[in-house]
């Protein structure tokens, strides 16, 4: 295979010898993780709001007299209050409460009982202690305080009997009752882990982030941190760090590759309150084609009376270089190849090629049969033109990644905020498939959560 001269014509005809892409494995490149600290927030007004939610009506049943000699019914009158005092949530509950105490002796062998039922009505003040354990807030409740709105009433042959000096030191009969059910309704609406577990699934759909760059963003979770709950400003709050790989894909939809029942979460004392995102992009030789296309779309190369006009781009590995295939129309048709190996100049934000030339072959030759085009301006025109600024890239990326911190809501009740830093190119590398970007981005997110 060869070059040669038409007689009638100043075209010329090119055919070369093509570099064929490496079939060696793909470079293995280290994918580094990410660290996003995050602070969840939950009102002390969303917890009255969703205690409230979970209480209402009739709120407590126990229908059983033999286990504990009580039954209990307990109504809510009103909507309950929560506020913070000091370091413990304070709620007040009104409360209607109808029991029936079976009381008396088994002594000598006689079975002497008698059934009573108690009817009360007032307003129930508790205290709770807020803690976490294996990632569940919990609350420690006491009854601290019972004002009546209605003398307690005991029914003795079918007539009420006011029991107001009889009822208060022999509370405890509905206290542990009144403190277990406050306490099982804080700790679903303080059910931290299984809403974190359900938001990292989310987290984990790939997002699309430009559709014009077909680019996706992989987010896969791999370790969750959370420091200790802790009510203060008229909230519970507490720090949640997650370790995961970001990876950006160009191309089609990837698949998700996250396991809930996998997932380690583990206690820490502390947590920086800022985002440290490395980014892998992997764009394939074929999208890295189309996008040095459309830079040579409609451009033509001149130098004295010749000129060539490249119509097609494509881009492959071999050897640890990048092969850059031109096909050419003008004062040369054919295909010619150039070799090097990408670079990125951080003030451009271009990547290019500090070494590009030809490859071996075609250097021969055109220096045999073309060298015009060998020693022209139109070389240097061409390697001007084999680079491409990824600013669009970036600008575009990180205009869509703001999308996802301006109260995004990736589920009903979690709002999502921050600001992110510039996107920082740290280095490429080749595979024989792909080329790799590693990009680095800061910032900060807060997570508030409403409603759930």
């Amino acid at each position: 295979m060869g070059l040669f001269n038409t007689s009638c014509s100043t075209t010329q005809k090119i055919e070369l010898m093509k570099p064929e892409p490496d079939d060696a494995p793909p470079i293995k490149y280290p994918v580094t993780s990410s660290y996003v600290s995050f602070p969840i927030n939950l009102t002390v007004k969303d917890i009255e709001k969703q205690t409230n939610k979970a209480l209402n009506g009739l709120i407590y049943n126990d229908t059983i007299l033999d286990d504990d000699d009580t039954e209990v019914k307990i109504w809510k009158n009103a909507p309950i209050l929560i506020s913070q005092e000091g370091e413990r949530l304070k709620t007040i509950v009104p409360l209607k409460i109808w029991a029936k105490v079976k009381y008396g002796t088994s002594a000598l062998g006689l079975n002497l009982y008698d059934v009573r039922e108690f009817n009360l009505n007032g307003t129930v003040t508790l205290l709770s202690d807020i803690k976490m354990t294996n990632w569940k807030v919990t609350t420690q409740t006491e009854l601290q305080d019972i004002q009546w709105n209605e003398s307690p009433t005991v029914s003795i042959a079918g007539r009420e009997m006011k029991i107001t000096y009889l009822i208060n030191p022999t509370i405890r009969i509905f206290r542990s009752k009144i403190e277990r059910m406050i306490d099982e309704s804080m700790g679903k609406t303080l059910d931290f882990k299984s809403n974190i577990l359900e938001m990292m699934q989310k987290v984990a759909e790939p997002v699309e982030m430009s559709s014009t760059y077909h680019t996706w963003l992989k987010v896969t979770p791999q370790e969750l941190y959370a420091t200790e709950a802790k009510l203060e400003k008229n909230a519970v709050n507490m720090n949640v760090g997650l370790k995961c790989l970001m990876e950006s894909f160009i191309g089609q939809k990837p698949k998700p590759a996250y396991d809930k029942s996998k997932m380690t979460l583990k206690p820490i004392a502390n947590l920086p309150d800022r985002v440290v995102a490395n980014i892998t992009a992997v764009s394939t030789y074929q999208e890295a084609s189309r996008i040095m296309n459309e830079n040579f779309k409609g451009k033509v190369f001149s130098s004295g009376k010749r000129k060539i006009t490249v119509q097609n781009v494509e881009i492959w590995h071999k050897r640890s270089k990048m092969i850059i295939a031109l096909d050419m129309t003008g004062s040369i048709n054919g295909r010619i190849y150039l070799a090097g190996f990408p670079q990125y100049n951080p003030d451009t934000k271009e990547l290019y090629f500090d070494d590009l030339d030809y490859a071996l072959e075609t250097k021969s030759k055109l220096m045999k049969s073309a060298n015009w085009l060998f020693q022209s301006m139109i070389l240097l025109k061409l390697k001007e033109s084999c680079r491409y600024s990824i600013q669009p890239n970036l600008e575009e990326g990180k205009k869509n990644m703001l999308k996802y911190l301006n109260n995004y809501s990736p589920m009903p009740g979690v709002f999502v905020n921050g600001k992110m830093n510039d996107i920082v190119f740290e280095k490429v590398q080749l595979t024989n498939t792909s080329i790799v970007a590693f990009l680095n981005i800061t910032g900060s997110i807060k997570v508030n959560i409403n409603g759930m």
